[in-house]
């Protein structure tokens, strides 16, 4: 809003970049612009400001689709006074001498225009379409319609409007007949959902019998690998009982054959000390035969008296001594 300075008979005006001031005096327009700032006598001076930047008018417009069903839709429409000269003939944008503001409210009177523009269109655009295509078919579409439609309209240029656009938020119809609508989405979602869920599941059963597969394989190949140890372990175990019992055998014969050579070693050594011990006791017998009986006799009794144990006291008996004096006198008659 402009700034009005307050002075004795005289007022002073100070306007923004963005609001086009006019001033009519006598009925004649004696200034008009943006960012104006002048003096003016308050009892002769007729003032209008009109804002001459962007502004948005957020609406709900209701409308009845082909099918007859109620939907709402939610419009956001962009504008600006383009004619800001226009705007003030055609509607009431004066402003109070003395405080600066608007004695009525021009903004409403402007949203209430353009409201019932739009709101219009968009039940022209909805007509023609069923519910199930006024909720699916996307807010651009409807947006796009909407601008062009505004935009040619004659009453908006002839307020001194321009519309910049209109965007639509949303369409929307009755909570049960949305839930409906949404009904089959979700089915197919739930569905999709249960099919990655099945999907999932048969991967995971499919990962485990892969897995439980692995590890039968490898417990097979483990049992093939412990069959074929323990078979070398037995191969092994028989290789060296056949090396211990060759080498048994082997020793064993190395003993027999040393036994049997040192039997007959002691053989032959007993029958050579035989034959020399026969020789010998032949030659002594041979020497003996020539020696006197009584010579044999007393190497007799030496010899056995060599063998006899110790005798402490020998008795002598008269037939013992008898018979050794005949055996004597015998001898000595001979």
């Amino acid at each position: 809003m402009a700034t009005i300075t307050r002075y004795p008979g005289v007022r002073h005006l100070r306007s923004t970049p963005t609001t086009h001031v006019l001033q009519l005096r006598r009925g004649r327009v004696r200034r008009s612009g943006v960012g104006l700032a002048f003096w003016f006598r308050p009892l002769t001076a007729a003032l209008s400001e009109v804002p001459v930047d962007d502004r948005e008018l957020p609406l709900v417009a209701h409308a009845r689709t082909a099918d007859l069903q109620d939907v709402t839709a939610q419009v956001t429409v962009s504008y600006r006074f383009e004619d800001p000269d226009l705007v003030a003939q055609r509607l009431d944008f004066s402003v109070d001498p003395a405080s600066g503001r608007w004695t009525g409210n021009p903004l409403d009177q402007v949203g209430r225009l353009l409201g019932e523009l739009a709101a219009g269109h968009v039940m022209d655009a909805l007509a023609g379409a069923t519910l199930r295509e006024a909720v699916t078919s996307g807010a651009g579409p409807l947006g796009r319609r909407v601008t062009a439609a505004l935009v040619a309209d004659e009453r908006v240029a002839a307020t001194g409007l321009r519309v910049l656009g209109a965007r639509v938020g949303s369409v929307r119809a009755d909570a049960d007949l949305e839930r409906a609508l949404q009904t089959p989405a979700r089915e197919t979602a739930q569905a999709e959902a249960d099919r990655s869920t099945y999907e999932r599941r048969a991967l995971a059963v499919e990962r485990e019998r892969a897995i439980a597969e692995n590890e039968l394989s490898n417990r097979i190949e483990l049992a093939s690998r412990e069959q074929q140890l323990v078979a070398q372990e037995g191969t092994n175990a028989r290789a060296r009982a056949d090396e211990a019992a060759a080498a048994g055998l082997i020793e064993a014969r190395g003993r027999a054959e040393r036994r049997h050579l040192q039997a007959t070693s002691d053989a032959e050594a007993t029958r050579l000390q035989g034959e020399a011990d026969g020789a010998a006791e032949r030659a002594r017998m041979a020497a003996l035969a020539e020696v006197p009986q009584g010579v044999l006799l007393a190497a007799a009794l030496r010899e056995l008296a060599t063998h006899l144990p110790e005798i402490g006291q020998v008795t002598v008996t008269p037939d013992l001594l008898t018979g050794a004096l005949a055996a004597l006198t015998t001898r000595r008659g001979e």
